[in-house]
């Protein structure tokens, strides 16, 4: 009898070890597939020309270059994290992982950050920030490397979720400003949605919460790996499809103010939003002769600062002029090219012509059928297709 029970345990023993050398090798293959579809994902951004996911749409190239230089922190990041998984000694191991920590607090978390910076586009924000956030974790990791004692990990622990607040309360309310410039500056929003911008922040943040609360066993490998891999395939997809915005102040306008008095108008803006009755007049027969009658509304992804310079102004004697009339420039155009959809259905009634709604929005100007429902439902209180079965009645 107990030589049947030896021979069970001794099986089950082996057994127990081949899953474990079977998990071994699914874990090494992930992580070296992780680090590969890094480095290619870094390749991409930087050196392929035309975008694989939206043909359409120009890339900001400062967004891709950062994205490319977080790619190429988390390929490298998987090198130094290497040595770790074959150390025997606690010790070395526990330095192991010191070091590779002092190194993802010098690039791979500072890059996380800066990428989500560069995602707003409304202005250029400063990194030094970034640098002085990291720096009592970065020297902290390197007192326990010296000093090969883990005292102060629970304290730089507390920090960096207390930091990682500070970063979400910043980012969401970056990101609000974000939308209002969106919606100040441009009609078509396509492409430039505010939420994928918390998608990443999210996706970003369970990077950062699965990276902090580190629990050991093979689940945790797993699970750092995957979200490796949703991280990086979610920010190649959002680079792709998100217009670069950084378009600049016409310098040769009939009214053109150079940067500094540009913004200082701007400021201004929150304080008087009225014009001159002779500016603002000459504003709106300009508006009228260019825009409307030329049917620049038409063009899609027409910004503010472009419309600016085809009718001799700029963005902020513009923005003004909008503003004393009480409506928006996203207001403007939109409610323009719903009127110029309603004309283009009479017509197609009147002439018994079968025509469908998302035919007429992108003729209309209209590059997303979203954004045409909604502006549409705004300003009529319906949706385009109860209106028009309401007409054809």
């Amino acid at each position: 009898m107990s030589h049947i029970l030896q021979e069970r345990h001794e099986k089950l023993t082996t057994s127990i070890m081949d899953e474990q050398q079977v998990l071994k090798g699914i874990f090494y293959m992930l992580y070296g597939g992780v680090a590969v579809l890094g480095m290619i994902a870094c390749c991409y951004l930087l050196f392929r020309r035309n975008n694989a996911f939206a043909s359409d749409i120009t890339s900001s190239v400062r967004l891709r270059r950062w994205t490319a230089a977080l790619f190429a922190s988390i390929t490298l990041s998987h090198l130094w994290y290497l040595p770790m998984y074959f150390l025997t000694s606690t010790d070395e191991v526990r330095l192991s992982y010191f070091i590779g920590g002092l190194l993802d607090c010098m690039l791979v978390l500072p890059l996380a950050i800066v990428v989500l910076f560069a995602m707003l586009q409304d202005r250029r924000r400063p990194l030094w920030p970034v640098v002085v956030m990291m720096m009592p974790i970065i020297v902290g990791v390197a007192w326990c490397i010296a000093n090969r004692s883990g005292a102060l990990l629970p304290l730089l622990l507390t920090y960096f979720l207390l930091m990682v607040i500070g970063i979400i309360i910043y980012m969401v309310r970056a990101m609000r400003q974000y939308g209002r410039w969106l919606r100040d500056n441009y009609a078509d929003l396509e492409h430039k949605e505010v939420w994928q911008s918390f998608v990443v922040l999210s996706v970003i943040l369970l990077a950062f919460a699965v990276y902090a609360f580190e629990i050991g066993g093979p689940a945790y490998d797993f699970v750092l790996q995957m979200a490796n891999v949703v991280l990086i395939c979610y920010l190649v997809w959002r680079v792709e499809t998100l217009s670069d915005l950084n378009i600049q102040m016409p310098t040769d306008t009939a009214i053109a103010v150079d940067d500094a008095e540009d913004e200082t108008v701007t400021t201004e803006l929150a304080e008087d939003n009225g014009l001159s009755p002779t500016v603002n007049y000459n504003i709106g027969m300009l508006l009228k002769q260019y825009c409307e009658e030329r049917q620049l509304y038409l063009q899609y992804d027409i910004s503010i600062i472009q419309l600016a310079k085809q009718i001799g102004t700029n963005r902020s004697y513009l923005s003004r002029h909008f503003a004393s009339e009480g409506i928006t420039y996203n207001a403007y155009i939109n409610g323009l090219r719903i009127q110029h959809f309603i004309n283009l259905y009479s017509e197609a009634v009147g002439t018994h012509q079968p025509v469908t709604a998302q035919q007429l929005a992108h003729q209309s100007g209209f590059r997303s059928y979203t954004t045409f429902s909604a502006a549409f439902k705004k300003s009529m209180g319906m949706t385009a297709t109860e209106w028009m079965r309401n007409i054809g009645e």
